[in-house]
Parts: C-alpha cells; structure tokens; sequence
C-alpha cells in the first residue's frame, strides 16, 4: 500500500518502446509487490511503531546503498529547500503507517485496504482549498460514490457492523487515509529534487521520529525477537519498501501519468484477492461491491484530473 507514500507524477520523457515496454514491467512489478505489504505485516506479531520503525530504517538504508551503488549523490542544496516539508511529510508518513497496521488488528487486510484507498476522496475535498483546483460535479459524484462504497464494506446494510472492533478498524483505515492524502497534497509542493532522494529524506524521518517514539512508548523486553520474525520485517523493509520503490521511481520517467493511475489499481486488488485465499478473510456481495465503487470511482477521478 503502498504504500504505497511517495507515488505521484509523471516524468516527460518517454523513451524508446523498449524502455517504455521494461518500465511498465517494473511498475505493474512496484504495485504488486505493494499489494502484499498487508499480508506479511498481518504475520508479524510486533507493534504498529516497531513494524514502522523497522521498514522505514531497513527501506532508507537500501535505498542508501542503492544511491552509492549507482553513483548517485543526495542533491543536497534540493533537500535544503524542501527540508521542512519533507521533515513534515516524513513525519505524516510515520503516524500513516502505524494507524494502517494497527487497523490491521481490528478488520481484515481487504477491508483496512479500501479504507485507505479513500485517500483519493480526501485529496479531492481538500484541493479546492489547498490547490485552489475546481471541484467539479463528476469528482463530487465519484466522492459520493466512494464513500457510498465504504458504507457498504462497513456491514451496515448486513446489519453486522462488528461492535467497537469494526468501527475502531474502520476509522484508523480511514485515518491513514488522511495522512497518505496529506502527504500526496504536501509532495504537491516539493520542487526541483529527485523522486529517490525525496523518499529516502522521507523514510529517514519516519526512523529519526519513531526510534524515540518506540523506545519511549514499548516494552522492548516483552518483543519476542524470534530470528524468523526479525528476517520477515528485515524482508519487509527491503522488498516492500527499498525494491519497490526503487522499481517504482525508476519507471516514472517512462510511463504516461494515466498509464500509471491504471496500474495502481492492481495494488489494492492483488490485496484483496490474496486476503480470501491466503488469509482466509469472508468477501462478500457487499463488500465486492463495495470495492468497485470506492476504486472505480477514484480511478475516473484520477483519469478525469489527467485529462
């Protein structure tokens, strides 16, 4: 789920075919790894802060590494100018992270999955006032539609709302939606610096604010550190953050902005997919329907706002 958090504009040079055919591979590569994130945090017994920690230590490092490898410096006049705001987006990222894990705990992947693809709705309503963009009746249809769509995966038209478990589930899902949609809104204004060295400011402020945060807030002692669980949440913050970023970022040059509002879509629906057959989670008529509202809405909101 991306995380997916620093997944916005288009470059506009589109190379040759061959490159443009390798950057789709590695962009539909990007979304589906994103679309597992949730299944392997869901196996890992840590706390939302640790979890969070660790992808955005791990997930900084590597594309540290990734950086020097390449020969590929921090521009580091570009971070002086975008420094606050990337130390804030940094910051929303973190709190973003640790309200969608946690919403894990309460609700099934899926559902925590939808709630936060809302994010699109929530940058919508907030454009016109922080934009200044229009908002038009189509988009006001499409935030209608999305949030018809909520409506529907909550349970209430099943009469099975889920007592305080659900409803907690629901509003941190809803909640990490804000964030990631503050985020997208506050990238909006991050000028003249590489997308890679943007993430890496970003992530490396999500470690700088929780390492504190942890060691304040929980009992390390009481953290089982089981090799195999600390190697999952290595491998998270490797693959699910560092490699998918990096495929991500090196494919954005290459593919048209609508090209990649369409293949973001299959992130949350390899999500969805493998929460039935994986995890085992119940995927109603309600809440199938429900799916297609709250992504076909925001995907013709998307293609509409590129157009």
């Amino acid at each position: 789920m991306s995380s997916n958090n620093n997944r916005a504009g288009s470059g506009n040079n589109q190379g040759t075919s061959s490159q443009s055919m390798a950057a789709l591979g590695r962009m539909a590569a990007s979304m589906a790894i994103f679309g597992t994130v949730g299944i392997f945090i869901k196996k890992l017994p840590f706390p939302s802060a640790v979890i969070a920690l660790g992808r955005g230590i791990v997930g900084s490092i590597f594309l540290l590494l990734t950086a020097v490898v390449t020969k590929k410096p921090l521009c580091i006049p570009a971070i002086k100018k975008n420094l606050k705001l990337l130390i804030l987006s940094g910051i929303a990222i973190a709190v973003n992270w640790i309200l969608l894990f946690e919403s894990y705990e309460y609700i099934p992947v899926s559902t925590a999955t939808l709630c936060y693809y809302l994010s699109p709705v929530f940058v919508t309503l907030a454009s016109p006032v922080v934009l200044k963009e229009k908002l038009t009746g189509t988009k006001i249809a499409c935030v209608g539609a999305a949030l018809f769509g909520m409506v529907l995966i909550s349970g209430v038209f099943q009469g099975n709302v889920g007592g305080n478990n659900q409803f907690m589930g629901i509003l941190l899902g809803c909640g990490a939606a804000v964030l990631y949609a503050t985020v997208v809104l506050m990238n909006k204004f991050i000028k003249d610096i590489p997308s890679n060295d943007c993430t890496i400011m970003q992530l490396g402020t999500v470690a700088v604010v929780l390492l504190p945060y942890v060691l304040l807030t929980q009992d390390m002692g009481a953290i089982e550190l089981n090799p195999t669980y600390i190697l999952l949440l290595i491998f998270v913050g490797i693959v699910h953050t560092g490699i998918a970023y990096r495929l991500y970022f090196s494919a954005v040059p290459y593919v048209e902005g609508q090209t990649i509002a369409l293949l973001s879509y299959i992130d949350p629906v390899i999500t969805i997919v493998l929460s039935a057959i994986v995890l085992g989670e119940p995927l109603t008529v309600y809440s199938m329907l429900g799916a297609v509202l709250i992504l076909g809405s925001t995907m013709v909101s998307e293609l509409i706002g590129k157009k």
